[in-house]
């Protein structure tokens, strides 16, 4: 099937509180404008360099997120227009993309990454760091960040319990956390699930879903 028949029976499978994240990774633009010209409007690349040049060179009218780990000295080249940061694990990544948002007169809506894999190469807080993080004097001092919303990777296994148990895990901090309420906080995206495992997450509460190979199919252009 086309890129743009593979994003129309995705979406049709979705219910409508949840947001679908095209991870566009590696892939041309034409690819992304398949998507585009079939309705999808919001992406997620892993690399700020790529990221960027695809934001110069596609239409303005698209949501770019920050799917992948972010570096502390790469923000300031998607300050500018980035719309979400998933991948947030850490105050002093919250600070510098505080100050790069003020340096654009923008407040930048982010992602805390959840540490919920048996994988020690996954990266996230634990449940205790995030209540330190967002109880913090530091944190509170952030006026150009909010963040919106709570993600998190399962473990890459075959175990569909195992992957229940994570996802669950992770809605259980969201719904505790989400009693918390500040100027730069308001939880009301819980991000898990991607191609393999995304209606298994969103059975278990997933509001936002990040599908790649699904949609633009397994080739790399990179």
């Amino acid at each position: 099937m086309s890129i743009a028949q593979n994003l129309l029976q995705i979406k049709s499978q979705l219910p409508e509180n949840v947001t679908l994240v095209a991870v566009s990774k590696t892939k041309p633009v034409a690819d992304l404008m398949e998507a585009y010209n079939a309705g999808q409007r919001i992406f997620g690349e892993n690399k700020i360099q790529e990221m960027t040049d695809k934001w110069e060179q596609m239409p303005k009218d698209i949501q770019w997120h920050m799917i992948g780990h972010v570096q502390t000295n790469k923000v300031k080249f998607m300050a500018e227009y980035v719309s979400l940061i998933h991948g947030v694990d850490s105050l002093k990544l919250l600070q510098e993309i505080n100050k790069q948002a003020l340096k654009h007169n923008r407040i930048i809506d982010c992602l805390l990454q959840m540490y919920i894999a048996d994988e020690v190469t996954k990266f996230g807080l634990d449940e205790k760091e995030l209540n330190e993080l967002l109880s913090s004097e530091e944190f509170q001092q952030l006026k150009n960040i909010r963040i919106v919303g709570l993600m998190g990777m399962a473990t890459f296994t075959n175990n569909q319990n195992q992957i229940q148990k994570e996802f669950q895990h992770l809605k259980e901090i969201f719904d505790n956390t989400s009693k918390l309420e500040t100027l730069n906080l308001k939880l009301e995206t819980l991000s898990m699930g991607m191609s393999g495992d995304y209606k298994l997450a969103m059975e278990c509460g997933s509001t936002m879903v990040r599908i790649g190979s699904s949609i633009f199919g397994n080739r790399n252009y990179n």
